[in-house]
C-alpha cells in the first residue's frame, strides 16, 4: 500500500521482486490517489477502508487465507488504522506517523521551521470541519499496541517526517512478534531504492518466516 500523494505505481518493483519469487501480489490506489476517486486525502481516515476492502477482496480471491501486508508510509497507518492489520498473516510498515499531532508538527517545522510547531495547531484545528473527523482519531500508535501479528517496522535514521525516537516509541509498545530495522543514512524515502539488496533480504526473510 503506497504512500501520501502516490499511487500504486510507487509499490510496482516490490510487487514484482515478491511475485517472481511466487507471490501473488495486490497493488491499489487509495481513495483520492492515482485512478481512484475522492475528494479529499485523509491521512488515513478514509484509507484504513480502502486496506479493508482491497483486503476482503483478496480473501475472496485466494484459496490461502495468510496473506502478508506492505505499508509505506500513509499505506502503513491506513493497515493499522483498520482492522487489516490483525487479519493479516504479517505486517511490514515503513515510515509510519505515531499520531497525526506529530505528523503534522514536523512537516510544518521542515517547512517553516520553530514558527511552524506554533502553527500546526490551527492546522490541525481545520481538519474536523473540512474533513469530517478528529485529528485524535489518527494514531497508528495506539492501534500498534493492541497489535497481535507479526510486524516488520522499517524506519530511516536520518527521516524528519518520521523520527527515529518516534519510530522506536511505536515499536515498544508493540507486546507480540517483531523486528526493527533502522535504514542508516536513509531519510523519509523509498528504502527498497535506497538499499535494495538488503531491503529484499530482510523482507523476504521476514515473509518466510511468518507466512
Amino acid at each position: 500500500m503506497h504512500g501520501i500523494r502516490s499511487n500504486r505505481k510507487q509499490m510496482t518493483e516490490r510487487a514484482i521482486f515478491l511475485n517472481k519469487i511466487g507471490y501473488t501480489v495486490l497493488l491499489f490506489d487509495f481513495q483520492a490517489h492515482g485512478e481512484s476517486p475522492g475528494e479529499n486525502i485523509t491521512f488515513g481516515y478514509l484509507e484504513a477502508k480502502d486496506a479493508e476492502a482491497a483486503f476482503s477482496f483478496l480473501e475472496e480471491q485466494l484459496i490461502t487465507k495468510t496473506i502478508g501486508v506492505i505499508g509505506v508510509s500513509l499505506g502503513g497507518a491506513s493497515a493499522i488504522l483498520g482492522d487489516v492489520a490483525n487479519r493479516a498473516g504479517a505486517l511490514v510498515i515503513e515510515a509510519v506517523y505515531p499520531t497525526l499531532h506529530e505528523a503534522v508538527r514536523n512537516r510544518m517545522y521542515i517547512r517553516l521551521g520553530n514558527l511552524g510547531r506554533y502553527l500546526s495547531p490551527l492546522l490541525l484545528w481545520q481538519i474536523e470541519p473540512r474533513l469530517g473527523f478528529n485529528p485524535n482519531q489518527l494514531s497508528p500508535i495506539g492501534s500498534l499496541s493492541k497489535l497481535r501479528i507479526p510486524l516488520l517496522m522499517i524506519a530511516g535514521s536520518n527521516d524528519k517526517h518520521t523520527t527515529l525516537r518516534e519510530s522506536k516509541r511505536m515499536y515498544d509498545v508493540v507486546s507480540g512478534s517483531k523486528e526493527l530495522w533502522v535504514v542508516k543514512g536513509a531519510h523519509h524515502q523509498d528504502f527498497l531504492k535506497y538499499s535494495p539488496i538488503t531491503y529484499k533480504k530482510t523482507v523476504l526473510e521476514f515473509f518466510q518466516r511468518y507466512l
